[in-house]
């Protein structure tokens, strides 16, 4: 046995520098479309379709009041570090969300539906509603069980 795992055939992986691993995230979300102006369209339209629900609306405008465009600008950061890795946004949701005690489990499939729509409506590729979803719904997976735990465990 020998200390080189690999032969001939097969080269060593070499790992990439966070920096490589950065512009290759961004050039996969400008190839989907993905940039600034989308992120802006997308928070605009999809905020503006969670104020109009019936369901999340008064639970997103009892926690956000009049700030909402100070949280459309957090959302944007948000959205562009997620989707481009522009490292923006700093913040930390799960204890912004815990605060909300309005919040519950079911609510999270109607943010996802409201998202889906939204991308759906906005872009122009269904590679690019899937890069998204597949966030939001590790997103929404995250807040549920920093929220609400693992069903059947019980939390101390």
């Amino acid at each position: 046995m020998t200390d080189n795992p690999t032969t001939p055939e097969e080269p060593r992986t070499r790992l990439r520098t966070a920096e490589e691993r950065r512009k290759e995230i961004q050039d996969n979300a400008a190839s989907l479309g993905i940039d600034d102006a989308f992120i802006d369209r997308l928070v605009e339209t999809f905020y503006g379709r969670i104020r109009d629900d019936a369901t999340l609306g008064p639970i997103f405008n009892a926690a956000i009041g009049d700030n909402w465009g100070p949280h459309l600008a957090t959302m944007k950061d948000f959205w562009a570090s997620v989707a481009m890795n522009a490292g923006r946004y700093s913040g930390k949701p799960v204890p912004a969300h815990q605060k909300h005690t309005a919040i519950q489990k079911e609510h999270f499939a109607i943010w996802l539906g409201l998202f889906r729509q939204t991308l759906e409506e906005l872009s122009g590729s269904q590679k690019t509603v899937a890069y998204f979803m597949e966030r939001a719904e590790r997103i929404a997976q995250s807040l549920q069980l920093a929220l609400f735990g693992i069903p059947g465990l019980n939390r101390s």
